[in-house]
């Protein structure tokens, strides 16, 4: 198997406040540096979370598919992206974490429009397109230093 991504959005059951998240945060880099994970997690205090996973592609898929599913802290999990790739793009986090505001989240998954002619239907973004705008919104985005943490 190879270099795997899976991106995904989920709504918590509840609100996350700080010692939730850095509890949360705590559990998922330590799953990750034993499975060799990295990648990023936002979330909104309206309480969604969009994750970016990436690893060797049958961890990743265990993780999410047999763990992150079934994670009784939040609903509504979707999938929003996933396939292999050449390369980690958070190759330094076993697991980053940013607070995005909702219209953080609607700007990163708003549709794009149409780019041929004639056709009315907005299309999601790809995979590429929506990383280069994660990757965008991190190196723009404020944080504290508890948020940080690398491999």
């Amino acid at each position: 198997m190879g270099l795997y991504q899976l991106i995904y959005q989920s709504q918590s059951l509840v609100p996350f406040e700080t010692p939730e998240l850095t509890a949360l945060m705590h559990q998922a880099r330590a799953f990750n540096r034993i499975h060799h994970i990295t990648g990023l997690l936002l979330y909104t205090p309206d309480g969604r979370f969009l994750q970016v996973l990436e690893g060797e592609e049958e961890e990743v898929r265990d993780l999410y598919y047999n763990h992150i599913v079934f994670d009784p802290r939040h609903f509504n999990c979707r999938v929003l992206a996933e396939g292999p790739c050449q390369r980690r793009n958070f190759a330094d986090w076993t697991m980053g974490f940013r607070v995005a505001q909702a219209q953080d989240l609607r700007k990163l998954l708003s549709p794009v429009p149409p780019d041929i002619p004639g056709l009315l239907v907005p299309r999601p973004h790809t995979r590429p397109e929506l990383l280069e705008l994660l990757l965008d919104f991190v190196a723009n985005c404020e944080t504290e230093p508890w948020r940080e943490h690398p491999v």
